[in-house]
Order: C-alpha cells, then structure tokens, then sequence
C-alpha cells in the first residue's frame, strides 16, 4: 500500500545534528495519520507522499523547515519569589507570550533568585538530519480521519 492521504503510517526514526551526532532516536515505532494533519513535519509527510513499507530516507531540513527559528521573544528571566517551591532546571510550566496566547516554557537556568526561561522548542534554530524507515502503512479508520489522528497502539488512546 501506499502513502497517501488518509493512511496511517509506522516509521522509526533518528534525529541527528548535520555533522551526524545523534540526538534522538525512536524506542517506539512512531505511528501517524498521513495528509496535512500536522501529525509530523510537512517536509517529511512530502517525502513519504507515495511511498510503501520499506522506503527508507535522509532529510536535512533547515531550522524554519524542522522545529522552527528562534524567538528570543519566548525567552524570560523571572523572579524565583513568583514561581511554586520546587521548580527545577528541566521542568516545564505554562505561560503566556507577549500576544497574550497560552504557551508552554522550559526552565533552563535558575540563578540566585531569577529563573530563566524558553519558550522555544529544545530543537528550534538547528538544522537536523532526520533517517527515516517506513515499516507499515495501512488505511486509516473512519474514526480516525474524523479525529485527525491515529487510535490505538502507539497512537493517541480516547
């Protein structure tokens, strides 16, 4: 079978920087519905457009193409006195960007009494290599297409 809209695909995938260090590599098959979902990147599902079980690929994709640029707007120093006792460097907490939206901030540094956060993705601004196996595809339910989303085993469970 094909890669097409409205078929669910199985991969396994490495991310690696361009000079090929590993950063992240599937434990898990990951498991998505194919067609403008936005289920994974774009420059990957053109890619795997047309493609059966067994393909295989290298993508190099820029930032913008990848987890996107940096916005050093999404970067914040705040007072230690406003956050809850036990917020640690890696933790996550829910913020608000300067339009106001509901956004999600990683906490990377606490200095004295200031915590650092960003709200960028860990991987924006980097360009990265992503190797690509498609190990199954099959036809996405009516269920699922509904959803946008794929149910079951390694995919989103109601």
């Amino acid at each position: 079978m094909k890669i097409e809209k409205d078929t669910v695909v199985t991969l396994q995938y490495k991310v690696a920087e361009p000079t090929g260090k590993l950063i992240e590599q599937s434990r898990e098959p990951m498991v998505y519905l194919h067609g403008g979902y936005n289920n994974t990147l774009p420059k990957i599902e053109a890619a795997l457009q047309g493609q059966e079980t067994g393909f295989q690929v290298v993508l190099q994709l820029q930032p913008q193409d990848a987890f996107g640029v940096r916005d050093e707007s999404l970067v914040r120093t705040i007072p230690k006195a406003e956050f809850p006792p036990g917020v640690k460097v890696g933790g996550q907490l829910e913020g608000h960007t300067d339009a106001g939206q509901a956004h999600v901030f990683h906490v990377m540094k606490i200095k004295g009494d200031k915590v650092m956060l960003d709200g960028n993705h860990p991987l924006a601004g980097k360009e990265l290599r992503f190797s690509i196996k498609v190990t199954g595809v099959r036809a996405a339910s009516a269920e699922e297409i509904a959803h946008g989303h794929v149910h079951g085993e390694h995919g989103h469970h109601h």
